[in-house]
């Protein structure tokens, strides 16, 4: 299609905020298994189309590689995309951001449970299906590993970032740390058999930080899961209009294969928010029928 110089203006000008911004007043065709798709990845409809294009493909193959993060300038793009496709509504980014974070921090939560499940089943030996595997590559975008950490008078400060603390080794020795309790501690003190030594240390989670025994040990090394940086889609407004800020938006830290988990459950969330429960309904179902797949 030919353009002139000014519709070619107009059109490199447009933003895709003022894209979604469109779809508001369009009238909407689409039905509810053509959303469904989109949720899915799928490029059922003529936005469908539209979006599936180079940059798609990129997020893709890096996360067959392991790839962390993923861009919230999409997933608010995509959000906007589904609501919008029936007229369903607006979300603001205010609204966006607050349920953007709630959703990493119930994802992040969530492997935990899913490493104890899965734990609890014969796994497999195939290459990429092993679902133990799989969570511990999406975990490891946030698994933190400090070496040489300084104990001053037996105690190690802590990182207020931390999440759930992993492994505590002697820097020189490698000779795990056990964690133990304040009441276990004071037991093991009562006899000469049990009180902790440079072979077996132990240490107690306080609120000062974590209480080496013995004192003798000057360093260790603490592998952690650090919480995921707050998301947020940030903005300057510009002619009355939100336009995206890259410079100091904060893109998820969860694993790049997350993108379109995190799609459908900010849209469940959305669809309270803005008092519309098809929209929750639409996203429930996508997110069940994956459930359901993953159990197979």
């Amino acid at each position: 299609m030919a353009y002139t110089t000014e519709e070619e203006g107009k059109r490199l000008e447009d933003t895709d905020y003022e894209k979604q911004t469109r779809l508001e007043t369009e009238k909407a065709t689409t039905s509810e298994a053509e959303v469904s798709a989109m949720l899915r990845g799928g490029d059922n409809g003529e936005n469908g189309n539209e979006n599936d294009g180079e940059g798609d493909d990129e997020i893709n193959l890096s996360s067959c590689f392991g790839s962390c993060g993923v861009s919230i300038d999409t997933v608010y793009q995509r959000v906007l995309a589904l609501a919008n496709k029936e007229q369903r509504g607006y979300i603001t980014p205010q609204e966006f951001n607050l349920f953007a974070n709630q959703i990493q921090m119930d994802m992040l939560e969530q492997y935990f449970y899913d490493i104890n499940q899965w734990g609890r089943q014969h796994g497999n030996d195939t290459e990429y299906s092993d679902m133990l595997s799989v969570i511990t590559e999406k975990l490891s975008c946030l698994n933190i590993l400090i070496s040489d950490q300084s104990v001053d008078d037996g105690v190690v400060c802590v990182s207020n970032e931390i999440y759930k603390l992993g492994s505590v080794f002697v820097s020189d020795s490698q000779v795990e740390i056990e964690e133990v309790n304040h009441n276990e501690y004071r037991n093991m003190q009562l006899s000469p058999l049990t009180k902790p030594t440079s072979s077996r240390p132990v240490y107690v989670n306080r609120n000062n930080g974590l209480n080496i025994y013995p004192n003798t040990i000057s360093s260790v090394d603490i592998s952690y899961i650090k919480k995921p940086a707050k998301a947020e889609w940030a903005y300057v407004v510009v002619n009355d209009k939100a336009l995206y800020n890259d410079n100091i938006s904060v893109d998820f830290e969860l694993h790049a294969s997350e993108e379109s988990e995190l799609v459908y459950k900010i849209l469940m969330l959305s669809g309270i928010a803005i008092k519309k429960p098809e929209l929750t309904q639409v996203a429930a179902q996508v997110e069940g029928s994956k459930e359901q797949q993953e159990k197979k």
